[in-house]
């Protein structure tokens, strides 16, 4: 039986997907991974915003959420001037992926929504790990009814 190995965003699912378990029938938009971006291993990934794919009916055979940590880049810190204390100015967190830090975890059930947790400070630094997402294995025959 044909599968393909399928990266769901966490945005896109919790956005405008529906959640899944194991041995759902689904039928999903999906886009081809192309060159090196093959977003944890998977061969496509899930567009729920107008990708011109079209839509693969399968059978939900394995999931596994997948977890990365991030370092972030503090807030912007402008010293005291003539006049003014300390200024801080908005910069974002600027999440930086931390090499090699990519786990995965297998479920039996993709969450409605992903969590993020602290990791502590080093080195003036935060650091995150993220569910960003998950990995799914499709069984593409078999599935029968219209799907998700």
């Amino acid at each position: 039986m044909p599968r393909k190995r399928v990266f769901y965003e966490d945005w896109q699912l919790e956005c405008c997907g529906t959640p899944f378990a194991v041995g759902d029938e689904v039928t999903w938009t999906l886009v081809a991974c192309a060159g090196t971006d093959r977003r944890y291993g998977a061969e496509a990934w899930v567009e729920n915003h107008g990708g011109t794919g079209g839509r693969t009916a399968g059978r939900v055979r394995e999931i596994e959420l997948v977890h990365q940590e991030y370092t972030c880049r503090p807030a912007a810190v402008e010293p005291p001037g003539p006049g003014r204390g300390l200024v801080l100015r908005a910069a974002g967190r600027g999440l930086e992926p931390v090499p090699g830090s990519v786990t995965r975890e297998p479920v039996d059930r993709c969450p409605e929504s992903f969590q993020e947790r602290d990791l502590g400070t080093a080195g003036g630094r935060s650091r995150v790990r993220r569910t960003v997402g998950v990995l799914v294995t499709l069984d593409l025959d078999g599935a029968t009814g219209p799907g998700r």
